[in-house]
């Protein structure tokens, strides 16, 4: 009986094109206009949906802001984490 070895490498790409939520997590530095107005730039949100989103993340202390692949939400990742808004991807 022979057994076939599974490529590792294919499993990860799997797990990186399966969705996943970027997360956002409220602060106490960040203005509510900077992170609406970052959202709108780096996440693509209308305003009203950057609205809601900021108010989430001020009462609840987390908001999930972007749901795609993770090798898209990298980029968003990066791009907040850059602007200093604390943010994982899950």
């Amino acid at each position: 009986m022979t057994r076939e070895k599974q490529n590792p490498l294919l499993e990860n790409d799997e797990l990186l094109d399966k969705n996943k939520s970027l997360i956002l997590f409220n602060d106490d530095f960040n203005t509510f206009d900077f992170v609406i107005r970052s959202l709108i730039e780096v996440c693509k949100h209308d305003e009203l949906q950057a609205e809601q989103c900021a108010m989430i993340v001020h009462y609840k202390g987390k908001c999930a802001v972007k749901s795609d692949s993770f090798t898209n939400l990298k980029p968003m990742f990066e791009e907040l984490s850059r602007r200093d808004l604390t943010v994982s991807i899950d």
